[in-house]
């Protein structure tokens, strides 16, 4: 099963390298259509986001608890709340969620 290590490990590579080294080898000029150059903008906002989001609600001991979090977290983000207001804010929420599951249950 080791020698398959290697193999999964240089699968790995080659596929991230070819990943990188193959936009920046096809494009030459910069990129003039508004479509792509809005698209390629957002490309790490949106890979962040589905990184995070599964993070935030299996995070918590109780689901729900971190689905409220997200959600106060977006109304804090929509009134101008900064990052470290919306961290604490989650956090807080999260844990008087589980806190009162632990009285109630």
């Amino acid at each position: 099963m080791t020698h398959n290590i290697y193999l999964y490990i240089l699968v790995a590579a080659f596929v991230s390298c070819l990943i990188r080294v193959l936009p920046l080898t096809l494009i030459r000029g910069k990129i003039k259509n508004p479509f792509i150059r809005s698209f390629l903008y957002y490309v790490p906002y949106v890979t962040l986001a589905v990184m995070t989001f599964p993070a935030i609600v299996t995070a918590p001991r109780i689901p729900l608890a971190g689905i409220l979090a997200l959600i106060a977290g977006i109304a804090a983000a929509w009134k101008g709340m900064n990052m470290i207001g919306i961290a604490v804010l989650c956090c807080a929420v999260v844990f008087i969620c589980e806190t009162a599951a632990a009285y109630i249950l």
